[in-house]
Parts: structure tokens; sequence; C-alpha cells
């Protein structure tokens, strides 16, 4: 029998879930037959309507059915985009006391290495997530791959500390182009009963990414300068964008417009606020502080009134409303912004008031990301058991009990005594 005959008879699929092979055989008609226009539906639904016997949808013999070669491309070229987004940050930190000697640069100013590539990518993260919603997610998400390996060159390559802050920029834009659309490619490369397998691959890669960044820049550190830090990239970007250009699926558009003036609103809110954040914490004068932040404030209420009657808001204002949601983005934000001052700093302190060698520096940071990493996986399973409340304040307590045990130091501490305090933070 050809294999739309078998689909359309009950008593040949019945025999063949019979078979211990049957499975893969339904698996490989069904593909054949909607390859050759016979059905439109998917495996699941020939079963459900064609077998007698209810199954659920964790017992149906497709459910473990492999992704397709095409699929399998996809997910390594959006796994690995991701990857380059998430190990910059944390190689920059690393590397900052080495950039800012080799380009002469004082600490405070070479952080804007750092601040460069969050204000970029922070600040335009919702405009290109809602703009991928209108032109498709795989535009935005190849346009943002091509746009950070080209930047990586252009960091690798930049002469002095503001050729490298505009490199970074332009590295930010790309890494968020494909941080705002990465999530909803996955939807696209999993069938439903699956998409929690290819969440939690994107969680762990972002968690892996960031544990083994400050390795990575030692290693790199201990071998070369550096640019070359930022030259990686570029090899890895191609081969992503090899795997992602025949691979990727063309996903479906919104009707809606897209909006730019509350883009160019959401723009300059978040990158005054990020300016205003970044130049009080290098104590820069008031007047420029207080600017920056009047700027951010304004536009921020431009921003709501517009989103708030909105069909289809960038910045969901609505949500800010409920006092748990509020409450949750604003203990997010003091703990991010704990985590990012320490992972600015701490390479400084390092290498300049302890002594230790860039190598060195690097796996002294590494304790706090692969605790991080391993804590992860633990409290998500332990959020489906307890109120996700009550884990979040012990993370903050234990957060706040490592910040102060790194702030009381001794004068010489051992490595033992550094790699403690460092995973108490990132176990918080």
């Amino acid at each position: 029998m050809r294999a739309h005959e078998v689909l359309q008879s009950p008593h040949a699929l019945k025999r063949l879930l019979q078979d211990p092979a049957g499975s893969a055989t339904i698996v490989r008609f069904v593909r054949q037959a909607r390859a050759a226009a016979f059905i439109v539906q998917s495996p699941e639904t020939v079963l459900s309507e064609t077998c007698s016997a209810p199954r659920e949808r964790h017992e149906s013999p497709l459910a473990d059915a492999p992704m397709s070669a095409k699929n399998r491309r996809a997910m390594a070229a959006v796994m690995l985009a991701v990857a380059l987004a998430t190990l910059d940050t944390a190689i920059a930190n690393t590397a900052l006391p080495a950039i800012a000697t080799d380009l002469h640069a004082a600490p405070a100013a070479s952080v804007w290495i750092i601040n460069a590539y969050q204000l970029a990518m922070v600040a335009t993260l919702l405009p290109l997530a809602a703009l991928g919603d209108i032109v498709g997610h795989r535009r935005v998400y190849i346009s943002g791959l091509a746009i950070f390996t080209v930047a990586s060159l252009a960091c690798a390559l930049a002469p002095t500390l503001t050729a490298l802050a505009g490199g970074r920029v332009l590295q930010g834009l790309g890494a968020s182009a494909i941080m705002s659309v990465n999530t909803a490619l996955i939807r696209f490369l999993y069938p439903p009963h699956r998409l929690g397998r290819g969440l939690g691959m994107n969680a762990l890669i972002v968690g892996v990414s960031f544990a083994v960044g400050p390795t990575m820049a030692s290693l790199i550190l201990s071998a070369g300068t550096w640019p070359w830090l930022f030259a990686i990239n570029v090899p890895l970007g191609v081969l992503a964008l090899v795997f992602a250009l025949p691979a990727l699926p063309q996903t479906a558009r919104g009707k809606h417009a897209f909006d730019p003036v509350a883009a160019l609103l959401n723009v300059v809110t978040f990158a005054a606020l990020i300016f205003a954040l970044g130049e009080a914490a290098q104590r820069a004068p008031g007047m420029e502080v207080g600017i920056a932040a009047v700027v951010a404030l304004g536009f921020g209420a431009l921003l709501m009134r517009r989103e708030a009657g909105h069909p289809a808001p960038m910045l969901p204002v609505d949500l800010f409303k409920r006092p748990v949601f509020a409450l949750s983005s604003l203990t997010a934000m003091c703990s991010f912004a704990a985590q990012g001052l320490a992972f600015v700093s701490l390479p400084f302190y390092f290498e300049t008031v302890l002594m230790r060698s860039q190598v060195e520096t690097g796996f002294l940071m590494t304790p706090w990301s692969v605790v991080v990493a391993a804590a992860a996986p633990i409290a998500g399973r332990l959020s489906d058991r307890y109120p996700p409340g009550l884990l979040g304040a012990i993370g903050l307590a234990i957060l706040a009990a490592g910040m102060a045990s790194l702030a009381m130091l001794p004068v010489h501490p051992s490595v033992l005594d550094i790699v403690i305090r460092m995973s108490i933070c990132g176990a918080g």
C-alpha cells in the first residue's frame, strides 16, 4: 500500500502500532504524504483521528520523533548566535583592565566599553522585537547576526577607545536583534509538546556562556592580545549565517503597522536612563546626570502615554499596574544592577589591588557564573513546588550576604577565600 492509502486505513494504522518499528514507519508515511500534498494534518492529528484507542499527548509514538535536519541546523544557528551575544558581555568584563591599559584609558572611561554594548542592546530590544512581529523574525535575526559579525571585526581593529565604543554600540544593536527574536524562532522550530526542551536549551546556552566567558577570556589573553576576544566572533558569526540562511523558517507576520514614534521614545528613554546610571556610578557632574535623568523621565512618560491605548504596544504598561509584576520587575532590575556593578569592578580590583594576572582574574570571576548555571535548573524545579516570592527572597538574601562578604575581604585574601565568596553570590 502507498503512504496515503495506509494513513487513510484505520486497520492498517492499528497493525503498524502493534509493530515495534511501526511508529517510525508512520512518521515516514506522514512526511511522504504531506510532501505530496495528500494530507495537511500533522502526524499526531492523523493518529488521533484514525485510531479508535485514545492516546495522551506524551504517549504518542511521535512525541520523541527527532527534529528534521533542517530544523537542527536552524537551532544550531540560533544557539550559536545567542552564545556569541552572551559571551561578549562576560568576556569584555574580564578583559576590561587589559583593554584600558593598552588603549591608555582611565578605568572610568573604559567602563563605556561595557556601557555602550548594554545601552544599545537595552534601548533597541523592544523596538526590534516589535519589528520582528511585522517583517518576520528570520529577517531581524539574520540582519542582527550580520551586524554583530561586522561590528566584532570593527572592535578587533579599533585603534582608540572611542572607535572601540562605537563598535560596541553596533555589536549591541546586533545582539539586541538576535535576543529579541530567538525565543520566537524556537517556537517555530519545536512542536508544541517539545517547546519546553527548546526553551530549556536556550536557558542552558545562556547560563553556560556566562559561566565559561571569564575562563575563555583568560585563555585568549594568555595566548594573545585583547583584539582576539572580538576577532574570534567573526568566523563563528559567519558559521552561524551559513547555518541560518538556508534553514531558518519564514514566520507569520503581524497585521499591525510598526510604530516609529513609540520606537523612538523607547530608544531615547532607555538610552538616557542607562547613560544617567552609568555617569552617576562614575561620579560625573550632577548637572550632566540630572539632565539625562530628566530626559529619561520625560520621554518615559510620553512613551507610557502613547502605549496605553495602542492595540499592540511595544511596552505593555498595563502590566505595571499589577503590584506583583511591578515589584518583580523592580527587584530584578536591582538584582541585575548589583551583579553588573560587581562584574565591572571586580576585575579591576583583582588586577590593580590584589595584583593578580589576567589569567588568574578570569578564573577568579568564573565561580560566580558557574554556580549561577548550576543553580538555575534547581531553582526552576523548586519554583514548581514553592512560592516564587519565597525563593526570590531567599536568593536576594544570599546575594546580599555574598556581596557583603566580598566587601569585607581581608587585605591579602587567599584564592579559596575569594572563590567561596564569589560562589555565594552566584548561588543567590
